[in-house]
């Protein structure tokens, strides 16, 4: 095993660009979803004529579609990635009924009437989102129990689709493995998905740190759930 300071240190100096985990090949693994959310989204933008991804990151899920409607827009708001793209805040800078194909991968928050607002009659809401408690292991392990919460479970995405107008045609939900295999791609991951330990920092949690690099691997729980939602 590598020596902890090496690890931390190492991964405290690894650049942290956009929503790129390119960093953690070969350190950390995380299993996907048996929808193939990425092979969907292909489909569909085959065919579609206006497509909006929302909270886009660096885009690189729309670079990797093999074809795309003329008009494909990305929006994005959350630092640092938005310094890449044009950033947007909770309202869509985009006209009404304007697309008929809305996608999201892992959205911070689904703003529901936005997504609404913007779709075409007949159009679909396809969507990636991250689930309850998804690596509560991870924070837990820092923190202690996470509080009991409903803001990210598949029922209450129902429910706010439906009161938005739209109709959810499929919701399907899955708990994946992820393993760290090394306290440094722990670190690198809570510099880059900040909302896991809001406050970390390895001078405050150096001791539950190194008492995770005796303990590695490090095994966590992915929550993830797709929904596609049509506008009436």
């Amino acid at each position: 095993m590598r020596d902890f300071d090496d690890l931390v240190d190492e991964a405290m100096a690894a650049p942290i660009s956009g929503w790129d985990f390119s960093w953690l090949d070969g350190r950390a693994t995380e299993a996907r979803p048996s929808w193939r959310f990425r092979d969907r989204v292909a489909e569909r933008a085959a065919h579609a004529h206006a497509l909006v991804d929302i909270e886009c990151g660096d885009g690189r899920l729309l670079d990797s579609l093999p074809q795309r409607p003329a008009l494909t827009v990305g929006v994005e708001d959350y630092q640092p990635r938005a310094g890449m793209l044009r950033a947007t805040g909770a309202a869509l800078p985009v006209r009404a009924a304007s697309f008929d194909l809305v996608i999201s991968r892992h959205p911070v928050v689904a703003h529901w009437d936005e997504i609404a607002r913007v779709l075409a009659p007949g159009g679909t809401y396809l969507a990636q989102h991250v689930g309850p408690r998804s690596a509560a292991e991870v924070g837990e392990w820092f923190v202690g129990p996470w509080p009991p919460s409903e803001a990210r479970t598949p029922e209450r995405a129902r429910r706010l689709a439906a009161d938005a107008g739209l109709d959810v045609v499929d919701l399907r939900y899955e708990e994946l493995p992820m393993v760290f295999d090394d306290v440094g791609a722990v670190v690198y991951f809570l510099r880059l998905v900040v909302w896991i330990v809001p406050d970390f920092s390895v001078e405050k949690y150096r001791d539950r740190l190194r008492a995770m690099h005796d303990a590695m691997p490090f095994h966590a729980t992915a929550a993830r759930f797709l929904i596609e939602a049509a506008r009436k």
